[in-house]
């Protein structure tokens, strides 16, 4: 027999003195994913604007470097909050230009007549509408997100500034991606060790890069995945490289243009069998960043 069936019960969010709107970005923020818009990762919560109040959440995709600014409303959406997010989009994109922007609004009732005005805006701003419910079931509550409206348009980053991204450590991308999936930087740091043995690991917020005498030396840097490891070389996109990377059957993903890297996306099969083209792709990377 099966067990008891308790059925969901939509719980109103606002004027809920257990459950506040702080309540809800402290959820979000330990697991941006939630929003149901990619694997996201926070940068910062209750950003200060100039001559303005506070961003909620900014979050970044760690592969694209997009930025999603993200505002928050306990029941039905309105004027000023449609008003907030898109000024605190606006003051986000032109402070830093070099990546792309979202503007994000999530509420709990997303009106059909307020959707229709968020429309408008679609077409020249990219932004994204998430309805948000609680549900109670027994004893335990749940948050729900539903993307009712997505952007028209997506989009990269200055290394200066992701370098600044605050360290982080092994256990962080072991939660991120998977042990198996670290350990695969390892076998490819062994590699590596094969042209510079005082290559280190260093762990950052959107990538493991490498240092040398304590420096970053970042000529490729790791993206491990749940099921895969991005690995990116910094090397100019040219038809010879093309080349030897179709020979070798490498899965590519699309060059990196701001970045100038190609990015491969290796499993543990590939690092085995490619070990010589891997070496000879990130030799020449080497070289370049070294100036032989």
């Amino acid at each position: 027999m099966g067990g008891e069936f308790l059925k969901a019960e939509r719980v109103p969010l606002k004027g809920d003195p257990e459950r506040s709107e702080r309540w809800v970005q402290d959820i979000i923020e330990k697991d941006p994913s939630i929003l149901g818009i990619g694997d996201l990762v926070l940068r910062t919560a209750e950003k200060k604007q100039p001559r303005a109040g506070r961003l909620d959440l900014l979050l970044q995709d760690p592969e694209t470097k997009q930025r999603y600014e993200v505002e928050l409303q306990l029941g039905p959406t309105d004027e000023t909050h449609i008003i907030r997010t898109i000024e605190y989009w606006d003051i986000e994109r032109k402070r830093y230009p070099q990546y792309e922007h979202c503007a994000v609004i999530v509420a709990e009732d997303i009106t059909s007549r307020f959707l229709n005005v968020i429309s408008l805006f679609n077409g020249t701003i990219p932004l994204i509408a998430i309805q948000m419910q609680a549900l109670r079931v027994g004893d335990n509550t749940t948050l729900v997100f539903t993307k009712v409206m997505d952007e028209l348009s997506r989009g990269s980053v200055d290394e200066d500034e992701e370098a600044e991204s605050a360290p982080t450590d092994r256990e962080y991308w072991e939660h991120r991606a998977t042990k198996s999936t670290v350990n695969l930087v390892d076998h490819v740091l062994g590699i590596l060790h094969g042209l510079d043995s005082t290559l280190k690991l260093k762990y950052n917020k959107f990538y493991i890069g490498l240092e040398r005498d304590r420096q970053p030396y970042n000529f490729v840097i790791f993206r491990p995945k749940k099921q895969h490891l991005v690995f990116e070389i910094k090397l100019p996109d040219s038809e010879d490289i093309d080349k030897k990377i179709d020979d070798a059957e490498l899965n590519t993903l699309e060059y990196d243009k701001r970045w100038g890297a190609y990015r491969l996306r290796l499993t543990p099969a590939h690092i085995e069998g490619k070990a010589d083209v891997l070496k000879e792709l990130s030799k020449l990377a080497y070289d370049l960043k070294s100036g032989a």
